[in-house]
């Protein structure tokens, strides 16, 4: 299987809905959603709400508009993962200081600019392809892009599991584990994943 891996620009706004809306949760995934609310501060969630009930909206329409804002300003960062032409999976990646130190969701992303990490938030594969490789071959062009990028480390936050969960959006321990990362400390039942980078910079 010939995965190849794109990173997120509004250019490709379209097969980002299209796979959320036709292939992310077919298999009754207790998610849905369009991977808006981590880019989303406690006062952005309250007007997006706001403006929902003054113009009718359900929560499906209003997440879909919010995901459409953070995709035209390039505040929704991550890539997409396509198996001939088609969108099978999503890695929300970004600048730790671009996620809101206010955030909507009690999450511990956002880092100082100057910490320069790249965090890895959220996977979402289609059923018919997990076990395949898909999230490992997102994370690898996360950190092939943070090095080449400046970043001194890329932070994943895995939920501490005994036992495999199918829905494990934040990624498995193992698959930080087996790309290298290291558990540096561990925050509200959440694994916090590092992998150092050599970059020229910091030779």
């Amino acid at each position: 299987m010939n995965i190849e891996i794109r990173k997120l620009t509004p250019d490709l706004a379209e097969e980002y809905f299209d796979f959320f809306e036709n292939r992310a949760f077919t298999d009754n995934s207790p998610y849905r959603c369009y991977c808006q609310p981590y880019q989303m501060s406690k006062d952005q969630v309250k007007s997006a709400l706001e403006y929902a009930s003054a113009n009718g909206l359900d929560g499906g329409q209003i997440s879909r508009k919010c995901a459409e804002q953070q995709i035209d300003s390039n505040v929704l960062r991550g890539y997409l993962a396509f198996v001939d032409g088609v969108a099978i999976g999503w890695c929300n990646a970004n600048d730790r200081a671009n996620y809101p130190a206010d955030p909507h969701e009690d999450v511990p992303f956002h880092a100082p600019a100057e910490k320069r990490e790249k965090a890895v938030v959220c996977f979402e594969i289609a059923p018919e392809y997990r076990g395949m490789g898909v999230a490992t071959a997102l994370l690898q062009q996360v950190i092939t892009d943070a090095k080449g990028e400046g970043y001194i480390a890329v932070v994943g936050f895995p939920v501490m599991r005994d036992e495999r969960y199918e829905w494990d959006l934040h990624g498995p321990m193992r698959l930080y584990e087996k790309s290298g990362f290291i558990k540096v400390a561990e925050q509200d039942g959440k694994g916090v994943m590092r992998k150092a980078l050599s970059t020229a910079s910091t030779l």
